[in-house]
């Protein structure tokens, strides 16, 4: 048996992101230092996945809410873009590499998970493939950079989660929420509107399309603010917003859910919101972008 060590590569580096680390890491400062704390420490965020130049100001405003002198492990979890995948999945992959640091996987909390029999094994190339977890990957080594030896990372790729299984994903991770040396990282963009992404809903009391989309988003997003997983599943129902880290969203609800069960009084608020364009007919296409942070009181 050879001891190589499994390594995921950047590789949306140098086309979704800068390859670059110093020009990464000033990137990064500057959307921090635009960014304000307000909700620190976050236990959990959410925060998109889209190209830097498109969502790295609006995933600022979460990342400036975590407080690296408390976290000692980071869980990444992203939705599945082009694997079927009806459940969790974990990452071969020992060290996951940033043009600005390499990032540890936690073997320990990995070790734990598998045990449950309730994950699969992705391999290196969906890994790879795969852009959900990548992108929050240089924001979690800069906002850790002063503590770059003393955490680790826990990535899960979830898939297309029916709501039981949403329910008892979250009640597994519920403990793992609980402790305050962790931070959540939910990877989820908001509405993808358009003929390209078949989804065109228009509602013209509001106005022009993109302050439609504003509105079916901020309602999705007042919703998560409740903290209330059955709401949520009943207006992607209702809505069919193709918001696409719903299932990382549904799991992290349904653990807020069963904590609050026990008395954990926490509450969750989004800080930014941003579309990549402004819609305005029929032809035009945009993705939405939003960042928010969860506290426990």
């Amino acid at each position: 048996m050879s001891n190589r060590v499994v390594c995921r590569e950047a590789s949306h580096a140098g086309s979704w992101y800068t390859a670059s680390g110093p020009q990464l890491n000033a990137q990064l400062e500057g959307w921090l230092s635009q960014a304000h704390v307000t909700k620190r420490p976050a236990r959990a965020i959410i925060a998109p996945h889209a190209g830097y130049t498109y969502c790295g100001a609006c995933a600022a405003f979460a990342y400036k809410q975590v407080d690296p002198s408390i976290t000692r492990r980071v869980f990444i979890l992203g939705p599945s873009h082009h694997v079927p995948l009806s459940r969790c999945a974990l990452s071969p992959a020992e060290i996951y590499r940033t043009p600005l640091y390499d990032l540890r996987v936690d073997q320990k909390i990995y070790a734990d998970l598998w045990k449950t029999g309730m994950f699969e094994r992705m391999s290196l190339q969906t890994d790879e493939d795969e852009h959900s977890i990548e992108m929050h990957l240089p924001y979690t080594a800069k906002t850790m950079e002063s503590h770059k030896d003393d955490f680790s990372i826990v990535p899960v790729l979830v898939g297309a989660l029916s709501e039981s299984k949403e329910h008892e994903y979250g009640k597994l991770l519920s403990k793992y929420l609980a402790d305050p040396s962790n931070l959540f990282v939910i990877s989820s963009d908001f509405c993808h509107w358009g003929q390209r992404f078949r989804y065109q809903y228009y509602d013209e009391s509001q106005g022009e399309i993109y302050r439609s989309i504003e509105n079916l988003d901020k309602m999705g997003m007042n919703i998560i603010e409740q903290l209330d997983p059955v709401l949520f599943s009943n207006y992607l129902k209702k809505y069919h917003n193709t918001i696409c880290g719903r299932h990382p969203i549904g799991v992290l609800l349904n653990a807020v859910a069963e904590l609050k069960k026990n008395g954990v009084d926490m509450n969750f608020s989004f800080l930014n919101y941003a579309q990549s364009s402004q819609c305005r007919n029929w032809q035009d296409s945009s993705v939405s972008y939003a960042a928010g942070a969860l506290v426990v009181h």
